[in-house]
């Protein structure tokens, strides 16, 4: 794993204490940390790492490299700065899914990718810090087999039944403005609000794009308060006749 400069993990980790220790605080001014070229390099070496196809523009890391990246990520800079940055439309692209079914993946350019990777990492931990401990999908230092695990280990505890819920076509009918609504909960920053709304425009009126950086943290966003409410079923029927019930939520992109 490439290790994220010693900087910018500072910040991310004092964003996660300050979240974590005030849930109601609204982060204000963070903006700039999203245009440092310091974020921009991270962003693009996570970009480069999931080595995903060209968007619609055809761009591709080795002509980016050709050019020369610091130049190339500089440009993205001072779109970012000036608020000129407009991101493209995304490319489509149809697999295959269990049942005949088909699953539509929309693939940003690697200049939108990169941007996307670089507003996740500073905002990522504020709300990583609200989200509950039985959510697993795409999380930092979580996996699938943790929530597996979780699901065992009640399972020997005696817990037998199991309640199997699949949301259906998530993420193509999350409305903006809720999860505009639950954003703004916590981030007070006009600019990092109208660069995520520029990013779900680029989908359509409603839903997330599939094969996104961001779309990961934005659907956990916007369930966590379907993991609260069973977080807090958990708790109150810890006692009785349906003790220790467990749950752990892990999704698919």
């Amino acid at each position: 794993m490439t290790k994220i400069p010693i900087k910018l993990q500072d910040l991310r980790r004092k964003i996660y204490t300050k979240a974590k220790a005030e849930p109601e605080w609204r982060f204000w001014g963070i903006y700039v940390h999203v245009c440092k070229m310091e974020t921009l390099e991270e962003a693009y070496k996570l970009t480069k790492r999931s080595n995903g196809a060209p968007g619609i523009d055809g761009v591709t890391f080795e002509s980016i490299e050709a050019e020369g990246i610091r130049k190339y990520l500089q440009q993205i800079r001072h779109e970012l700065i000036t608020k000129t940055y407009s991101p493209n439309r995304n490319r489509r692209k149809e697999i295959p899914k269990v049942g005949g079914k088909l699953r539509t993946l929309n693939i940003p350019c690697i200049r939108d990718r990169i941007v996307q990777s670089a507003l996740k990492l500073i905002i990522e931990p504020i709300f990583e810090s609200d989200l509950q401990d039985g959510s697993y999908g795409y999380r930092p230092k979580r996996k699938a087999h943790e929530a597996i695990n979780r699901v065992a280990k009640a399972a020997i505890k005696g817990n037998t039944k199991c309640i199997d819920i699949d949301l259906k076509s998530y993420f193509d009918n999350v409305r903006h403005h809720i999860l505009m609504e639950k954003i703004s909960k916590r981030v007070n920053d006009k600019e990092i609000m109208h660069l995520i709304k520029l990013i779900l425009k680029v989908g359509g009126k409603r839903g997330i794009a599939q094969g996104s950086p961001i779309s990961p943290l934005l659907s956990n966003i916007y369930l966590n308060e379907v993991d609260k409410m069973l977080e807090k079923a958990k708790e109150v029927t810890k006692e009785g006749k349906y003790q220790h019930i467990e749950y752990a939520r892990w999704q698919t992109i």
